[in-house]
């Protein structure tokens, strides 16, 4: 059976969230279907603490201020118009999350509450305490919710995208798509993880934003399920990606013993409240490494921070809050003083223990300023996609407001093509009749565990030629031995993930080979400069 929508969105984060009301607000008669993986309310938008990047006061900010800091912290690999864009179209994106209901702390006086973040020259992140992106998502769900022409399918994966390959497969032609053709996207092939059944779902346009791939790393930030599926589809229906071996690592992500994935984040805007990073020894260390202390760019922070780990030997470094007002932090961080009560750590007290764990992948899709990409019919926004706006390393909470910047842009442009747009007769259904029943899932659980462990020992912060060649080779074992297990096996998410994630894991180190200079988030300490 196939299903037909109008509009095919995948992930319930903030930019498929808000893409889907401005579509479904568009066109009433049209129907909009959502499907994500998990429950709706999972994603990485949830775990978003800081904030949200926009000039509001303009009495002490500016765009161009703003501007000049985003391309600052992508040392040179922004593109410009794309940046002044986005600067320039946040209050307008932000002005609508308010309408929509998202709500952000407010001063005394009635004023924003405006934090400060890592490589900002002003105070402009509005936040909602620590926790700003569930906020987001509470009040974007709930309007996605109350939308009648809204379908929400939750413990949907999406498998593969439908484009022509599918099609002339099914009428036996042996030509194989390449990156030089022409390639359409028809929709997706979506697994109903409760019925085991793999919907074909048509779709006239289609939208990606299925967050990033942090779990390819085995300390991140990311949720479980940041597994870098919406990267992988597009790499494999042959869509352009770019810049992804850039990878942004937070620079306190809260140290446990064991390690918890997720790593449990201690926001930017503790340091920009005046958080001090001190190493094992109780020193602090960032004058030695950048003038900006505490509030240089996250690559430099991140860096310094696994420097002064080389040095003392530890697993770990301390941000040091003791001496900021009680209950100012309680105030703003209520949910770190939470976390790390339960852990027996008192911030005001004591020092908090910090690592720093991979958190955003600043390359991906590659998208043109309307959110197309190389696909026709396919757009891309939020984390899996590349648009120019971070270069090699993202600004500070710039990351909210591009998703909702780039799902306003591809709305409007999607919404000015649908009406040229028809079904086709000739998709085919998904074909699993020559698979069999898996039986040994914990060998995925293992190699799951086996591709983190390459990422995180030889491709993370400080990167070399010879462990980037070293990942290549233990994962191209990886590669082979599941291949066959894809082809054969009844298909669950569990086999779809290692997929997506060797396939990640590989762009990753092959993009990391290919570089051959220093940027921002990429350190090969074998590069001339």
């Amino acid at each position: 059976m196939i299903k037909k929508t109008d509009f095919l969105v995948i992930g319930s984060g903030i930019a498929g969230l808000s893409y889907a009301l401005k579509v479904a607000s568009r066109h009433k008669n049209a129907s909009v279907t959502l499907v994500t993986k998990a429950e709706k309310e999972e994603s990485n938008t949830k775990y978003a603490q800081g904030g949200i990047a926009t000039v509001t006061n303009t009495n002490t900010d500016s765009f161009e201020q703003h501007i000049q800091d985003t391309l600052i912290a992508g040392d040179g690999l922004c593109d410009e118009e794309v940046v002044r864009m986005v600067v320039e179209e946040a209050p307008e994106r932000l002005d609508e999350l308010i309408a929509w209901g998202a709500q952000f702390d407010k001063t005394t006086k009635g004023d924003y509450s405006l934090g400060r973040e890592g490589g900002h020259s002003q105070n402009r992140i509005l936040h909602h305490k620590d926790i700003t992106g569930y906020e987001i998502a509470r009040a974007l769900l709930q309007k996605v919710e109350g939308t009648e022409n809204i379908t929400l399918l939750e413990n949907h994966f999406t498998i593969d995208f439908i484009t022509d390959h599918h099609i002339l497969r099914a009428q036996g032609h042996e030509k194989t798509v390449t990156h030089r053709d022409h390639i359409t996207c028809y929709g997706a092939y979506v697994l109903d993880e409760i019925t085991q059944e793999i919907k074909t779902i048509q779709a006239k346009i289609t939208l990606l934003a299925a967050g990033g791939s942090g779990q390819v790393y085995r300390t991140t930030t990311n949720p479980k399920i940041a597994t870098g599926d919406g990267i992988a589809m597009a790499y494999r229906a042959k869509a352009k990606v770019q810049d992804i071996e850039f990878i942004q690592f937070h620079p306190t992500a809260l140290h446990q013993e064991p390690g918890q994935s997720p790593a449990f984040l201690i926001t930017e805007a503790v340091r920009g409240e005046g958080g001090i990073l001190r190493n094992v020894n109780g020193e602090r260390f960032m004058e030695k490494y950048d003038d900006r202390l505490e509030l240089a760019p996250r690559d430099i922070v991140a860096r310094a921070i696994d420097t002064e780990l080389k040095i003392t030997g530890e697993d770990f470094a301390y941000l040091d809050c003791t001496h900021i007002d009680p209950d100012h932090f309680l105030n703003h961080f209520p949910n770190i003083t939470q976390k790390c009560k339960s852990l027996g750590i008192d911030v005001h007290k004591d020092y908090i223990p910090i690592t720093p764990a991979a958190h955003y992948i600043c390359g991906g899709i590659a998208v043109d300023k309307n959110g197309q990409t190389s696909i026709e019919n396919l757009y891309a926004c939020g984390e899996c996609s590349r648009t120019g706006l971070h270069g090699a390393n993202r600004l500070a909470s710039n990351s909210l407001i591009e998703a909702v910047v780039y799902a306003h842009r591809s709305s409007v442009h999607a919404s000015s093509i649908l009406d040229k747009l028809t079904f086709r007769n000739d998709i085919p259904a998904w074909d699993d009749t020559n698979t069999s029943q898996n039986k040994e899932h914990i060998l995925i659980t293992h190699d799951r565990r086996d591709i983190q462990k390459i990422m995180s020992n030889y491709v993370g912060i400080v990167r070399s030629d010879i462990r980037l060649q070293k990942a290549a080779n233990r994962l191209e074992i990886l590669y082979q031995e599941n291949k066959e297990l894809y082809r054969t096996a009844k298909l669950s998410a569990p086999i779809c993930e290692l997929r997506n994630l060797i396939t990640n894991a590989y762009l990753i180190i092959q993009s990391s080979i290919d570089r051959k200079e220093n940027k921002g988030g990429f350190y090969n300490q074998d590069c001339v400069k």
